[in-house]
């Protein structure tokens, strides 16, 4: 076998092996805290994958005299037949993306990466893949735990909720709101009682945001009268009705769950949605503008449509109004000079009424097309 076949064979193993190791560290569950073994076993696997795909790279600063050959991006030989790779980089190259790995949230992120072309496949029981278009490895990660990876920097970009982002109070810098996984974080208490916010001040509070729970009451309690915080991972709505608690503060998106529970919302304490966060100190921050760009030509594509129709000059200013466009209309001339072909974006919720006026403003040929991505400059 040839070099290149035998380094190609040796990297497709490590790099099993390295994924195997990593989706065994997080199918144990550990700790966030525990970075140091989660940063050894991303570090391998990034690193590995990269070798894959670059090969070995020397650097030679020497000539021993003896038929040592300086080249780049292969191994070096020497003058007894003996061939050797050396000062093979140390430092992971690849980016490393944190998304949630599983429910509601991980669709509508999975379907947006297809969108915004990042192209990956996810085995089955793997938290890990390698983005087969960009040097990007992603993991999979409860969304909770994100702000945590990515404030440490062992995960230069992630996505996660607002909420998530506030209650870990992680130094990580928001690059922009992805317009799902929209909700409200709401103090909620048995709706018989009709209870104000200062009235559950001092009193038992269950919730799986124990941080923003803890300052919201803070400026309501009376001197040596603190909330009483429980801290649970899951059914907070039940808590009243179990008399655990006699207020929760949970997350509220249709109501749905809170009013099967005899529940009230008190207030409203922030509102959340998904959004993109990076780590401030990453080392990649060019090809994170690239999947920032990619992610928001996606975005835009899915809130605008494209519609195009022929008019008679004489009605194209009143059509002009109608479709304005987000900078302007493209308009051309067609053979018949009393024509124009008309061109512009509109709003995806308005297309329909948008048809409709167009039509009674004298257009004809109305075509409405869907975009698959975008960018605005």
């Amino acid at each position: 076998l040839g070099a290149r076949t035998l380094w190609i064979c040796f990297g497709v193993a490590a790099a099993n092996m390295a994924t195997a190791s990593l989706a065994r560290l997080l199918a144990r569950g550990r700790c966030w805290g525990d970075f140091g073994t989660w940063r050894v076993a991303v570090g391998a696997t990034a690193c590995v994958g990269t070798f894959y795909v670059a090969g070995p790279v020397a650097r030679c600063s020497r000539d021993d005299g003896q038929g040592h050959s300086h080249s780049h991006g292969h191994a070096h030989s020497h003058g007894d037949g003996h061939a050797h790779a050396h000062d093979i980089p140390r430092e992971r190259h690849h980016l490393v993306f944190g998304v949630p790995k599983k429910g509601r949230l991980y669709e509508k992120v999975a379907k947006m990466l297809q969108g915004a072309g990042i192209d990956y496949t996810r085995k089955e029981r793997i938290d890990i893949a390698q983005c087969s278009n960009l040097p990007m490895s992603i993991v999979f990660l409860p969304a909770k735990d994100i702000p945590a990876y990515v404030s440490e920097g062992d995960v230069d970009l992630g996505i996660t909720g607002e909420d998530m982002v506030a209650e870990s109070e992680a130094d990580v810098q928001i690059l922009m709101q992805l317009g799902f996984g929209k909700c409200n974080l709401s103090v909620q208490a048995p709706k018989e009682k009709n209870l104000r916010p200062e009235d559950l001040a001092g009193m038992r509070i269950v919730t799986s945001f124990p941080n923003i729970t803890r300052k919201f009451f803070a400026g309501l309690e009376q001197e040596g009268c603190p909330t009483q915080i429980k801290c649970i991972s899951g059914s907070v709505e039940a808590a009243c009705g179990l008399g655990l608690a006699d207020g929760i503060v949970d997350l509220v998106e249709t109501g749905t769950t809170m009013r099967a529970a005899g529940l009230e919302e008190v207030t409203t304490i922030m509102k959340s949605q998904s959004i993109l966060i990076m780590n401030p100190k990453t080392k990649h921050p060019e090809l994170i503008e690239i999947v920032r760009k990619r992610i928001a030509g996606y975005l835009t594509a899915q809130e605008w449509v494209m519609v195009t129709y022929n008019v008679h000059r004489f009605n194209l200013k009143r059509a002009e109004a109608i479709t304005p466009g987000k900078r302007s209309p493209s308009i051309q001339p067609l053979e018949d000079k009393n024509w124009v072909a008309v061109a512009a974006m509109v709003p995806k919720a308005k297309a329909p009424a948008v048809m409709d006026e167009l039509e009674l403003a004298g257009a004809h040929d109305i075509l409405l097309t869907a975009l698959l991505s975008t960018r605005s400059g």
